[in-house]
């Protein structure tokens, strides 16, 4: 039952890798920089005084988390890809919002781990994290261009035209229906 068990477990690995292609490295470095951030978080907890079995559990559930955002961003990147297919598009396997989810949750470790080295009491680079949050700020920027980006007059004066449109011709739907036509 065990190698049963094992050998399931390594087939779903392996297709996951395969599907995956260019998440897989980005994925285990989240995987790397959680357990330091966790790791930085118990010692911070322990040198203040704070150290909680509870807390504890809420990060590792935190962490846990994440990997159920980066699988969302996945399923969000399989539904582009197969419409995309469907549509005769050619994307190449570019898997851009599991990508972004992962490289945001990365970025955010990084800030938590270099805030519980500083609250330890080591010496941390005030541009380093500077840095770190301006790459979180760009990465986040980056993902709202994508899903909504910036109109140009034209879109806007054209979408503000046909929302017109759509509100007169509902309103005037809803008046023949008062006037009873």
């Amino acid at each position: 039952m065990k190698n049963w068990f094992m050998a399931v477990f390594a087939a779903i690995l392996a297709a996951g890798a395969a599907y995956m292609r260019e998440l897989i490295v980005p994925v285990i470095v989240l995987l790397c920089v959680m357990t330091a951030d966790y790791i930085t978080g118990m010692a911070r907890a322990y040198i203040t005084k704070t150290l909680s079995s509870r807390v504890g559990v809420k990060g590792i559930v935190k962490k846990l988390a994440y990997l159920f955002a980066v699988a969302v961003g996945i399923v969000v990147d399989w539904i582009i890809q197969s419409a995309a297919d469907k549509a005769g598009v050619d994307l190449g396997g570019l898997y851009f919002v599991g990508l972004l989810v992962t490289i945001w949750l990365i970025l955010n470790e990084l800030i938590s781990i270099l805030e519980n080295v500083a609250e330890i009491g080591a010496p941390v680079p005030g541009f380093l994290l500077k840095l770190i949050q301006r790459l979180k700020k760009t990465a986040e920027a980056r993902g709202d261009e994508a899903v909504a980006p910036e109109e140009t007059d034209q879109e806007e004066e054209t979408r503000n035209t046909v929302d017109y449109v759509l509100i007169t011709s509902y309103v005037g739907k809803e008046k023949d229906k008062d006037r009873g036509d």
